[in-house]
């Protein structure tokens, strides 16, 4: 599996029951404090194999460090925090690269095992499947506020707890259920990856928009115009494959560029309602925001009680 249906990592087949799952992401800082800045974009990109249902065994760092502008303690706090959210993924460091650049940026590439028989795609969801979503939206918006030194303290907390929550057990569960596809929410926004499942399934994706989780006070924030160009980008993208009118503000969220989302699962209805009910058990997040229908002709609509209504975390 490599570039056919923008899966969230490869995969490839080494022998009888065994794969590699292979992916590598870098971002550029969203919070001052160089240490969580490092688990956050680990947490990242060890999330493309945990989307697969992948188990990720080894990783390498990518750092691209303005050595003229930074000292090299930030460097070292960055690497640190990278370096504790593998630990806690299980996850061995076996080596990594250093450039020098104008801009700062870090991420990793990880490699994970996986049973090939077990490989849960972006690309084959079934009509009659529903979605689940295991993480709230907003971490976009939330950054751009972080960057501009306009987002309360308590807002920034609660965004840097979720960024830096791994994956790990939404992954084994979906598993567990079932799972007929599965990708992570990062760049393209919940649309946009929702886009690539109907793509790649050919199918339509009907989102429940009052039913999607944000985060407090995203809202606010997008009436101050708080809002990343990625936002936009997104919407541009995604419009023209969405039946009726979702172009408008009110659906910013949709379209957020998200780091180290949560993951966007579709189920059959049993098992969907089995997720749901064992991720309630384990004190793990999970909201059921859509379904799967036969393809209508637009890969995705968004539907809604009130326009404006939107379910908070």
């Amino acid at each position: 599996m490599g570039l056919g249906t923008a899966d969230d990592a490869g995969v490839y087949r080494i022998g009888e029951g065994c794969a590699l799952v292979e992916t590598v992401d870098i971002i550029t800082p969203l919070v001052d404090d160089p240490f969580t800045f490092g688990r956050i974009s680990a947490a990242n990109a060890l999330s493309d194999v945990y989307a697969m249902g992948g188990r990720p065994v080894t990783a390498m760092n990518l750092a691209f460090f303005p050595v003229c502008v930074l000292p090299g303690e930030v460097l070292k706090e960055i690497l640190a925090g990278g370096s504790a959210a593998l630990r806690e993924a299980g996850c061995c460091l076996v080596g990594g690269h250093t450039v020098e650049d104008d801009e700062l940026k870090y991420g990793l590439s990880v490699t994970g095992l996986i049973d090939p028989a077990k490989v849960v795609r972006n690309s084959t969801a079934r009509p009659g499947d529903r979605l689940i979503l295991t993480k709230p939206l907003g971490t976009g918006i939330i950054s751009t506020a972080i960057k501009g030194e306009l987002c309360p303290a308590h807002l920034e907390a609660e965004a840097v707890r979720w960024m830096t929550l791994l994956n790990d057990r939404a992954s084994r569960l979906m598993l567990r259920c079932g799972a007929s596809a599965a990708t992570d929410v990062t760049g393209f926004g919940l649309a946009g990856h929702a886009l690539e499942m109907a793509r790649g399934a050919r199918v339509t994706i009907r989102i429940q928009v009052d039913a999607v989780p944000l985060f407090p006070g995203v809202r606010d924030l997008i009436a101050d115009g708080l809002v990343p160009a990625g936002c936009y980008r997104n919407r541009d993208h995604v419009v023209p494959h969405l039946a009726g009118n979702g172009g408008d503000d009110r659906y910013l969220p949709l379209f957020d560029p998200q780091t180290s989302g949560g993951l966007l699962i579709a189920l059959a209805p049993e098992q969907a309602g089995e997720f749901l009910r064992l991720a309630a058990q384990e004190g793990l997040f999970a909201v059921e925001m859509g379904e799967v229908l036969p393809f209508t002709g637009h890969f995705l609509q968004f539907n809604h009680k009130e326009p404006t209504s939107w379910k908070s975390l």
